[in-house]
């Protein structure tokens, strides 16, 4: 029983100094990735880097980069209704649709679709007198 405890012991041990000595197969392609992420964080501290400069050059701040992609408000007065879709309106409204109908099948608001049709009425009156 000694003789085998004996062996086991020396086996572990001769176990233990092979593993020291044998290169771990994985450590090669963990220090590429860890390479390759330093690299990648220097490469965004440089672009980001250079887009301050660029930005200070420019005296360009946040908020003018956000309105610069922000599409502009432009009142309901303003906007301009194409006379094909105005026609388009009209026809639909002599079908018989509703105006909830026409806004969806035009693509236009309905406060549009009343305007276009109070505009249209106040025409044909001007012309009836």
């Amino acid at each position: 029983m000694e003789w085998i405890f004996a062996g086991l012991l020396i086996f572990s041990v001769l176990l233990l100094l092979i593993s020291l000595f044998i290169s771990d197969p994985l450590k090669k392609i963990r220090e590429e990735i860890d390479e390759l992420s330093m690299q990648q964080i220097k490469e965004l501290y440089q672009i980001k880097k250079k887009l301050k400069i660029l930005e200070e050059e420019l005296l360009i701040s946040d908020e003018d980069i956000k309105k610069a992609f922000t599409k502009p408000n432009i009142p309901k007065e303003k906007k301009e209704i194409h006379a094909i879709i105005r026609n388009q309106v009209l026809l639909l409204a002599q079908q018989g649709l509703s105006i909830e109908q026409i806004a969806k099948q035009s693509s236009l608001t309905v406060d549009d679709v009343n305007t276009i049709l109070h505009d249209f009425i106040q025409i044909r009156g001007e012309n009836d007198e």
